[in-house]
């Protein structure tokens, strides 16, 4: 540890505290407005906490446990059972099993109409693939990816279900199954006729209709899952067994916690509402940021958990699950921590190949632009992700440049020459403060829209300055103090 014992307590002290007051304003406001927005949304009412209301607004959080409650918890539960007798009796053909039990699942869901167009999707771009030329491939899943915003064929693909929730569960599948097939696409272009055996069509649809991945993610590159597909380990009935039931345990609790905190606090209701956050105090407004960003979390949590817990028991090493976002202190870390999976997508097939940071400066901004707008566009296009986007390409190209400028030969020595190492640190918390700052006003337009974000800059960063600004800073720099020195430590171990 490079700063005193004393010192870090105090920082952590004053983060821990700081987030349990804010939550504690944020419930209270939750409160003051409950009935308007019962009268407005709906709150629906506790099953799980009696006497406390629940906030339905978060779409994707309704809809997946909506949906796994009713028939994707069973359908993972089948797969595990292939997977498991699969892998003790027949090892060698455990990926074509499972490929079936895919289709068959794909079928069953999302009518013959959906697994259609999914096999429509990986057959078209395994045939462009044969061209063997990255830009070909690139631009065939871009128009695949834009098929899925065009108004008439949305409207056909409405018809051909009963409700809307169903042809969001095609929607939501397809968009991540485009990045599937991209994967396994680029994966064939850059592969000599040597190793074609291993990028078959047969092994495309195992990759792509593997099933725990098959509706929401996470992402898992081509190469990693076939070569983790391929492996072969002995199979132990008593170590999957533990494995399953710690996952299932820690699952359960991520769930619960989720659960609770929009039975205390209606954070996404709220967010819905402009006149609350206008007249909130900024302890309740900061309080409803880091209960939303947390919630993010946390749902994530679950929503790759389970089937990061199936990977696990099929034999393959899952992507690491999203790092706590109180331990945030950079844009480059949230995008490296958060979503790990299409962190390496991104990287591997956008990034690097468009020259990254080993390019010139113009070669790197355009590289890292593309990459932004490339998740901008998958997200859904709309004007708040460009926004999004945008200020993410501004963060990480401001953290990237200043991190140049301070290893130049020079300056560095100076630095070194008048600072103390534990002055560098401070003077580093310092910096990710206001990094921070920013990314979490980013992530509130990602998760609440322009008309958040505007809400919060407003009110903390014009209206709120110098006394709220400096504030909200101030508790940045302790969080970003955490945030360091649990990133050294984990980096150690």
């Amino acid at each position: 540890m490079l700063l005193p014992a004393w010192e870090m307590c105090v920082y952590g002290l004053l983060a821990v505290g700081s987030h349990l007051y804010a939550f504690y304003e944020a419930h209270q406001v939750s409160r003051k407005y409950e009935a308007a927005m019962d009268r407005r949304f709906g709150l629906e009412p506790g099953t799980l906490f009696q006497g406390l209301k629940k906030d339905p607004m978060d779409f994707e959080w309704s809809y997946w446990i909506e949906w796994g409650r009713e028939r994707i918890l069973w359908l993972l539960a089948g797969h595990l059972l292939v997977s498991q007798v699969s892998r003790l009796l027949v090892e060698k053909y455990k990926p074509w099993c499972l490929m079936a039990y895919g289709m068959a699942a794909c079928w069953l869901l999302l009518g013959i109409k959906g697994f259609a167009v999914i096999l429509l999707h990986a057959t078209i771009s395994f045939a462009v693939a044969q061209f063997q030329l990255s830009l070909l491939t690139w631009l065939c899943s871009l128009i695949l990816l834009s098929t899925l915003r065009i108004p008439a064929v949305e409207e056909a693909k409405r018809k051909w279900y009963d409700t809307e929730n169903e042809y969001y569960l095609l929607l939501f599948t397809v968009s991540v199954r485009c990045l599937f097939c991209t994967s396994f696409s680029l994966e064939y272009c850059w592969h000599g006729p040597a190793q074609k055996s291993s990028h078959s069509f047969l092994w495309m649809l195992a990759y792509v209709f593997y099933y725990p991945t098959f509706h929401n993610g996470p992402l898992m590159n081509f190469d990693e899952f076939s070569k983790q597909m391929r492996r072969q380990e002995a199979f132990n009935l008593k170590t999957n067994l533990s494995i399953l039931i710690v996952g299932i345990i820690r699952i359960f609790f991520w769930w619960c916690l989720a659960e609770l905190m929009i039975h205390l606090m209606y954070i996404h209701a709220l967010y819905s509402s402009a006149l609350p956050l206008e007249a909130a105090s900024y302890w309740a407004l900061g309080g409803l940021a880091l209960a939303q960003v947390l919630f993010f979390y946390v749902k994530y949590l679950v929503l790759y958990g389970v089937p990061a817990l199936l990977l696990q028991m099929d034999g393959l090493k899952p992507p690491a699950l999203p790092c706590c976002v109180s331990l945030m202190h950079s844009f480059t870390k949230m995008w490296r921590s958060f979503d790990v999976g299409l962190h390496r997508f991104l990287v591997r097939y956008i990034y690097v190949p468009m020259g990254g940071s080993q390019s010139s400066l113009l070669g790197t901004l355009f590289s890292t632009a593309l990459t932004f707008a490339f998740v901008s566009y998958w997200h859904g296009g709309q004007s708040y992700l460009w926004y999004w986007g945008a200020l993410n390409w501004l963060g990480v190209i401001v953290e990237n440049g200043v991190k140049r400028i301070l290893s130049i030969s020079p300056i560095q020595d100076l630095i070194e020459r008048f600072f103390s190492p534990r002055i560098r640190r401070r003077l580093h918390a310092v910096l990710a403060s206001v990094s921070t700052s920013m990314l979490i006003l980013s992530n509130l337009i990602f998760l609440g829209g322009n008309h958040v974000g505007k809400i919060y800059w407003n009110r903390i960063f014009m209206e709120g300055w110098p006394w709220a600004t400096l504030t909200v800073l101030g508790f940045l720099y302790c969080y970003s103090h955490i945030g360091i020195e649990w990133e050294q430590t984990y980096a150690a171990n």
